[in-house]
């Protein structure tokens, strides 16, 4: 284990690692305004969703690492405090890499991207008019992290306005993941493109009022299995009760569960073997209670 503290390393060795471990991350693709109506845009992914009552959203437009100056998204939320935070998409994803260019104070980004412009309804900056979503915001405070090249300067906002094209969402009218065709940051020149193969569904994820059994409470056998991960075992774990004895009882009867006991009669290591590989299949196809009625099965078998 490469063990780091960050005051003895380099500066930028110290922010690729710091990238590189804490992603992906989303992007706010930024829209503002200085106090002579010049426009800028620009994609920071340091950011996140902080709260929803009041509704807060958080980006950090960090100094420069080469040269320490603050970037024009920062000065400008100083000047007019307001700011819409777009949501880009991987149709975009070169378009707002354009926008990302250090260009001198007063070029207008959409212009050099080749995005659109669209007004909003509570701020002065301008929408852009190709992003799913577009969250206008009042910025309620700034927070500096430091003074040197690198320092964040946490922009907190308050969102007044959400704007959501219909086309990624649902019947229900919720936005749709496998609609939003996300980017996210990774470390260095690396991107993600999070589309729906990439999604992955926990039916019942984190319900407060139904506590799953917990690893700590599973019997060693399964705890320690060679056959399970890590992830198959917390599927288990999830579950709220233990299977009955006569659930047990009633699964011991079926074919396959006979057919591996007459298969492996005395050799206890290749049954736990045969049903922990068995219980594996279940979980991948998402039978949690039956991998876990195998699995208890196989402990009763325990010598």
């Amino acid at each position: 284990m490469l063990s780091i503290n960050p005051s003895e390393i380099p500066m930028p060795k110290l922010h690729e690692y710091l990238l590189s471990a804490v992603a992906p991350r989303p992007i706010a693709f930024v829209s503002t305004i200085d106090k002579d109506g010049y426009v800028n845009l620009s994609p920071f992914s340091f950011f996140n969703c902080f709260g929803s009552n009041p509704p807060t959203l958080v980006f950090s437009p960090a100094r420069s690492g080469r040269t320490g100056v603050t970037k024009h998204t920062h000065d400008n939320v100083l000047e007019v405090k307001e700011c819409v935070v777009n949501i880009p998409h991987y149709d975009m994803l070169y378009q707002m890499n354009l926008a990302a260019h250090m260009y001198p104070k007063g070029v207008d980004e959409f212009a050099k991207s080749g995005l659109t412009k669209q007004e909003s309804v509570t701020v002065k900056p301008p929408r852009v008019a190709e992003c799913f979503v577009q969250m206008e915001c009042e910025v309620k405070d700034v927070i500096v992290t430091g003074l040197n090249g690198g320092a964040g300067n946490l922009v907190v906002c308050e969102v007044k306005m959400i704007h959501i094209n219909e086309k990624v969402l649902n019947e229900e009218g919720s936005i749709d993941p496998n609609k939003m065709n996300y980017i996210a940051r990774l470390g260095k020149q690396f991107w993600a493109r999070i589309g729906a193969e990439n999604i992955i569904s926990i039916p019942g994820f984190k319900m407060a009022n139904e506590l799953g059994i917990g690893w700590d409470e599973l019997p060693e056998g399964i705890k320690h299995s060679k056959y399970l991960s890590g992830n198959d075992i917390a599927r288990i774990a999830e579950l709220h009760l233990f299977p009955t004895e006569d659930e047990l009882n009633e699964l011991g009867k079926a074919d396959f569960v006979e057919e591996i006991f007459s298969e492996q009669k005395n050799d206890f290591a290749a049954l736990e073997k045969a049903i922990h590989l068995r219980a594996k299949i279940e979980v991948e196809r998402g039978s949690l209670s039956l991998a876990f009625q195998l699995l208890m099965i196989a402990e009763k078998n325990r010598k």
